[in-house]
This record gives structure tokens, sequence and C-alpha cells, in this order.
């Protein structure tokens, strides 16, 4: 499709959101441009709070004394406009308690700009790995909170939206907090929409190392499951502050998946959570959720369960689901009392559990 052609369908594109959005139940602004320019005083590299593939993202406060937080594309392309058209229409479909909300965009010349509610506690990531580790703001108590508002958040993506939606790019540095350490997920670029009666996609790969499902990383494989596993790399993530991916001397990569695998072998559970924690964490929680990410995690796509199931098992479920969670359970437990149990017998156990999963 040559670009004048393309620059058509977007601009008619921009011309029916502007018009969804300007309706009375749709309370997103078409913002100036110059208010943008003074609430982030002019772009200025003080105000800038991240940076991604397409764009930056800048601290601003506007006239009215709100707090924003604006994405800025970096260059005019067939990609970047892509990428805002996408993002602006799918937060336009979506309302959630966890995910983040889009208070309005401005499209002129060659700026694209899409402002959101500003998250003053950033990203998970900072927490994680980044400015404000060392703090240890993120006690057991928070980190479990993140890690149900996020699987709510991906399960309505899953379930509710209509059509549904694939966020193809599950991350800590997607996942903002507010002011109480409400998870929010945000950056919708890579997002995409599942027709109904539509299993999955094959779609040129997008997201991140580490977090990418198998099937999808070597052949494009896209559906729901290839966020569950995205995000059982996340609660892993979460639950250690382990990257994803860590280089071992040689330059050997490992996941995060093969490192805890050993732990779980041996039932030692404490090993796995993060050390900032000095032991203070629910023994019980820690463990189950750390067998929930490895269902997540499961290189069978088949054999992974749905978001609903994870939020029900994060909970602690009821009826037949809370069955599924003591499933898991008793195999940790069984772990436990033989910490000689090979790799084989382990998976054979997972495996096991999943065949009476399914035959429910």
């Amino acid at each position: 499709m040559g670009w004048n052609c393309f620059s058509c369908v977007i601009d008619q594109e921009k011309q029916e959101i502007s018009q969804v959005y300007k309706s009375k139940d749709y309370p997103w602004e078409i913002y100036p441009l110059k208010e943008l320019l003074h609430a982030t005083n002019n772009f200025h590299n003080d105000n800038k709070i991240g940076e991604g593939g397409f764009g930056s993202v800048y601290w601003g406060r506007t006239t009215k004394g709100t707090e924003i937080a604006v994405k800025r594309l970096k260059t005019m392309s067939a990609k970047a406009e892509m990428e805002f058209a996408v993002e602006v229409e799918i937060l336009g479909r979506v309302r959630h308690k966890n995910l983040l909300g889009l208070r309005g965009f401005y499209a002129g010349g060659d700026e694209r700009l899409i402002v959101y509610d500003y998250m003053p506690n950033h990203s998970l990531i900072t927490h994680l790995h980044g400015q404000l580790a060392s703090d240890c703001l993120l006690d057991w108590r928070r980190r479990m909170s993140i890690i149900i508002g996020s699987a709510e958040g991906l399960a309505y993506l899953h379930h509710e939206a209509n059509p549904h939606i694939i966020h193809r790019d599950i991350k800590a540095s997607n996942v903002l907090l507010d002011k109480e350490f409400q998870a929010k997920v945000a950056d919708f670029g890579f997002a995409k929409l599942i027709p109904e009666g539509v299993s999955h996609l094959t779609t040129r790969v997008k997201g991140t190392l580490g977090y990418l499902a198998p099937e999808y990383a070597m052949w494009g494989k896209v559906s729901e499951s290839c966020d569950v596993y995205s995000f059982g790399v996340l609660l892993l993530e979460i639950i250690s502050a382990k990257k994803p991916l860590e280089k071992l001397p040689g330059g050997v990569k490992r996941d995060i998946v093969q490192w805890v695998t050993p732990y779980v072998q041996k039932g030692a559970f404490d090993h796995i959570a993060d050390p900032r924690l000095k032991g203070k964490f629910d023994q019980n929680q820690l463990k189950s959720t750390v067998m929930i990410a490895l269902r997540c995690t499961d290189s069978n796509a088949e054999n992974r369960p749905s978001m609903f199931e994870v939020v029900d098992w994060l909970k602690g479920g009821v009826g037949r689901r809370k069955k599924e969670t003591s499933e898991v359970e008793n195999i940790v437990d069984e772990e436990d009392e033989d910490n000689d149990t090979d790799y084989e017998e382990y998976r054979y156990k997972i495996e096991k559990s999943n065949m009476r999963r399914t035959r429910v």
C-alpha cells in the first residue's frame, strides 16, 4: 500500500476516532498542541519520565493543575502512525480499574501525542530493577496486590472486552503504579483485536525477549495464551526481583523459568523470594503463586490456564477452580516430602495435574 493511500486510511480512522471521543459516553479530550507544550515545558528533557521503542513519555501539569503523562511519538512513519491509531482505538474500547486510563490525544502535522493519567509511583520495573529498587517499597502485600490487579486487567482484555484483545507486550515496564500502588496495565501499541470465533492469529513477532511464549517467538502464532505466558514470567519476576533473562559466564543466557525450576524441585521456595523482603512473606502464598506461574509458562500453549482461572487461583478460587489450585499445592507438598525427586518426575506430576484439569 502506498504512503498516500495509507495516509487516507489513517485520516479516515482519526476522523472516526475523534467523533467517537466527542460523544457523551467517552469523556476524553482532543487536546490543543499549545496546551500540551505548556504542560510539559516544551517537552523538556527534565520532564521525561520514560522512553520506549516508538516514543518518549513526559510528565506535565495542565493549566487546571492536573498532572498528566504525555507519550510523544519519535518520528512520523507508517509504523508510528499505526501504533498511535491502534493504541487510541484500543484505549477507546476498554475501561477497567487495572488498565491505564486515556485522558485524550493530539494528532496534527508531524505530532502524535497520547495523554494518560499520571502514575506517581512510576512503573513496576523501577521498583524491581531501577532507581527505586533499593528503597524496597514493594512489600509482600503490595506485590500480591500488583499481581492480582495485573491479572484482572488482562482477564478483562481477554474475556470481557469486545472484541477480545491480546496485549502482546506484557512486561514490568508496562505495569504502572498509581498513588496507592494499584497496578495499571499500559502500552497497547502492539495489541491485537481478536474477532469472535478466531482462536489465534499469525503475525510478525513483537514484544520483549524473555517474556515471549515459544510458539509466538518461533512461528508468530499469537493468542491469549501468549499473554498468559508473559504474565507467568512477570509473576516470577515480581516475586523474585530477578530479570526475565540473565547472562551467565561465557555469554550463555538463562531465563527465569530455568532459574526457578531447580528450587521448586527441591522445595526450596524461600530461595525464590526477593532477598530484600527479608523473609517477610506468606509461605503458602509463595508456593502456590510460583506453581501458578509455572502453569502459565508451560511450553505447551494448550496446557496453560486462562486468565480467568489465574485470577481465581490467585484470589483463592471457589468450586472447581479451588480444587485445581489445591491440586497444584499438592504437587508442592509432594516435592517437599522428597527433595531428591528428579526433573522428569516433577514434570510428570505437573502434566498429570494438567490432565486432571482438562477432564473436569
